[in-house]
């Protein structure tokens, strides 16, 4: 069983792996067309946002999905 600090040290480096991994994915997509002139800073914090909330609902599943699979020995 792994204490709440492992817990919390897990977490911590699994949504900052996953949000870097979704911010590298979306340096990828060609967001140019859909910025107007002038808006470039507005844009970059929306990616930004964008990439948190991807990054941190892909983190959240994964570990939710590791905490599954090790309850399932209590289903025997």
């Amino acid at each position: 069983m792994l204490s709440i600090g492992q817990v919390a040290l897990m977490s911590i480096i699994s949504h900052i792996i996953f949000i870097y991994i979704t911010w590298r994915l979306m340096q990828t997509i060609n967001f140019e067309p859909l910025i107007r002139k002038g808006r470039a800073t507005e844009a970059r914090i929306l990616l930004l946002l964008v990439t948190i909330v991807i990054g941190t609902g892909v983190s959240r599943f994964f570990l939710e999905f590791l905490r599954w699979s090790q309850d399932l020995s209590y289903l025997l």
